[in-house]
């Protein structure tokens, strides 16, 4: 009886630890994949449409989302990071990424690190508008 009381105290000391990092991990990956769909989206309508359509990214507010739809929001724990074009930057603390008809972008990176400080660079490709995943520490000399 006292081996299967201390079995039960050490699961309810552990479930608790395992469920919030099993729920930052899946908060995570459901952020992750929402900036992916807005990029994506933002670069198919641009084909689709045969016009410029601009992925909008506002780190001060801590918005994105396409130009003219509603923004999401990026989890406040979130550290998020871009380099854009500075064609894409305005005094508002505003940028974004541009995709045009033809397939190309301004190109960019948004880097999206999570509390534990693990992270992703989501980078958009200039001459084909491709969009990768990387680790956030990939391509830099340094």
């Amino acid at each position: 009886m006292i081996v299967a009381l201390a079995i039960a105290g050490l699961l309810l000391g552990v479930v608790p630890m395992a469920a919030g990092k099993l729920y930052e991990s899946v908060e995570y990956r459901a952020t992750v994949r929402s900036v992916l769909g807005a990029l994506r989206a933002a670069r198919e309508r641009a084909a689709a449409e045969g016009r410029p359509v601009r992925f909008e990214l506002d780190l001060r507010g801590r918005h994105y989302g396409e130009a003219g739809r509603p923004p999401e929001r990026f989890p406040d724990d979130y550290r998020v990071d871009a380099t854009l074009a500075a064609t894409e930057r305005d005094g508002d603390g505003i940028g974004g990424i541009r995709f045009f008809p033809d397939g190309g972008s301004t190109g960019g990176s948004i880097t999206i690190t999570r509390p534990s400080g693990q992270g992703v660079r989501l980078r958009v490709d200039w001459l084909f508008g491709r969009i990768t995943q990387e680790p956030p520490d990939e391509g830099r000399s340094g």
